[in-house]
C-alpha cells in the first residue's frame, strides 16, 4: 500500500522560516547599536546621510533598512530615503519605553548560544562552556560588555514598570523593601508614582553602591534608603509593609531559594505581604499571550543555568518557608504573585 502524501502546507512553512530566522534579530540589534531611529526623529532622511552620521557603508546600510522596511521597521518613504514607522519608534532612545539598550549585540552572548545544543543534552549552562566561566564572573571581569547587559536591564525595568503600576494597589503601602533590587531602579519608578511611600533597597554592597544617584536622579533620595547585604546569610530590612523579589527566585536552586525566601520571612510583620514578580512556565495557549516565562527560561538555561518555575513549583518553595500564595495578578510582563505569612 502506498504511503500517504503529506499534505503541503506552504502559510506553516513560511512562518516556520520566519520564526527560525536570525537575519532580522541581528540586523535589529545592529541598528540599535548604530542609532539610526534617533537620528529620523526630525523626520526622514536619506541613507547617505544616514551613513555618513553613522560612519557605515552606506549600500549595506541601504541594504539593512530595506530588509527592515519589508517588517515594517522603518519605512522607504522614496528611493533611499527612510523614515519611522510606529515599529521602529522604540528603537529611539529618547522614547519613554525605549528598547534601544534592550537589543545588544554582545559577541559572548552569541557564542553561547551556538552551544545552545549542550544546554539540552547536559542541562547545563552554554555559557559556561564557550567562555569558561559563569556569566556573572564574565560580566565582572567584561567592564564594557557589562555596562551594555545593564542596559538592557533598564530597558526591561522601564517595560515592567509599566506593565506592574497599575495592576497592584501600591497606595496601601507605607513601606516596601526591594530585595535584590541592585541599583535601586525599579524601586525608583515606584517612588517616583506613590509619593507616600517610602522604600529601601537590599542587595550586595557593591551592587546598592549605585542606589543613592539612581534615587536622586529620580527625585526619590528624601524617601529611599540603600543597604548592603546577601540575602542568602540573613539581615534583610525588617518590618516593612511589603517586600519584593523581582526576578530573583529563578537564578536559584531549591535550596537557596528556600533559604532567601526564610531570611525574607523572618524580617516580615504577621500582616506583611510579600510580592514576587517572576516568570512563570506555566502553557500559554497559541494566540493567548507572549510565552515569557517559558521564553525567559530558555534564556536562563543557555546563559545561568538557572530556571523558571510554574506556580505550583513557586507554591512548593513558599509552603516550606512559611509562605503562602494569595493572589496572581496578570501583566503583559511579569505577573505579580501576593504572598502572605501562612
Amino acid at each position: 500500500m502506498p504511503a500517504a502524501r503529506t499534505r503541503i502546507d506552504i502559510q506553516s512553512v513560511v512562518r516556520l522560516s520566519e520564526l527560525a530566522d536570525y537575519i532580522v534579530p541581528f540586523t535589529i540589534r545592529v541598528i540599535c547599536e548604530l542609532g539610526v531611529a534617533d537620528l529620523l526623529v526630525a523626520g526622514a532622511c536619506p541613507v547617505s546621510t544616514l551613513a555618513e552620521q553613522t560612519g557605515t557603508h552606506p549600500p549595506a546600510l541601504l541594504r539593512m533598512l530595506r530588509a527592515l522596511a519589508c517588517k515594517g521597521i522603518f519605512t522607504e518613504v522614496e528611493p533611499e530615503v527612510f523614515a519611522l514607522t510606529p515599529l521602529a519608534e522604540p528603537l529611539r532612545g529618547d522614547h519613554p519605553l525605549s528598547l534601544r539598550a534592550a537589543f545588544p549585540l554582545l559577541a559572548c552572548d552569541i557564542e553561547a548560544w551556538a552551544h545552545f545544543d549542550h544546554c539540552v543534552r547536559t542541562g547545563e549552562a552554554a555559557f559556561d562552556l564557550a567562555h569558561g566561566q559563569g556569566y556573572w564572573e564574565y560580566m565582572a571581569a567584561h567592564e564594557d560588555e557589562n555596562t551594555r547587559f545593564n542596559a538592557s536591564q533598564q530597558a526591561a525595568t522601564r517595560l515592567e514598570l509599566r506593565s506592574i503600576l497599575p495592576v497592584y494597589p501600591w497606595q496601601e503601602l507605607d513601606t516596601l523593601v526591594d530585595v535584590g533590587g541592585g541599583n535601586g531602579a525599579f524601586l525608583a519608578g515606584i517612588l517616583a508614582r506613590f509619593h507616600r511611600l517610602r522604600g529601601t533597597v537590599f542587595d550586595l554592597p557593591h551592587v546598592v553602591a549605585e542606589a543613592p544617584k539612581v534615587f536622586a536622579d529620580a527625585g526619590v533620595a528624601e524617601r529611599s534608603d540603600a543597604v548592603g547585604g546577601s540575602f542568602l546569610d540573613g539581615g534583610v530590612p525588617e518590618g516593612a509593609d511589603a517586600y519584593l523579589l523581582k526576578r530573583v527566585l529563578y537564578h536559584w536552586d531549591e535550596e537557596r531559594a528556600t533559604t532567601l525566601l526564610r531570611n525574607v520571612r523572618a524580617a516580615m510583620r504577621p500582616d506583611s505581604r510579600l510580592l514576587i514578580l517572576e516568570p512563570v512556565t506555566d502553557p500559554v495557549a497559541p494566540g493567548e499571550g507572549y510565552a515569557t516565562g517559558l521564553l525567559y527560561d530558555l534564556l536562563l538555561l543557555a546563559m545561568a543555568g538557572g530556571g523558571a518555575r510554574s506556580l505550583d513549583a513557586i507554591s512548593t518553595l513558599l509552603s516550606r518557608a512559611g509562605l503562602r500564595l494569595s493572589r496572581t495578578l496578570t501583566t503583559f510582563t511579569l505577573p505579580v504573585l501576593e504572598v502572605r505569612p501562612a
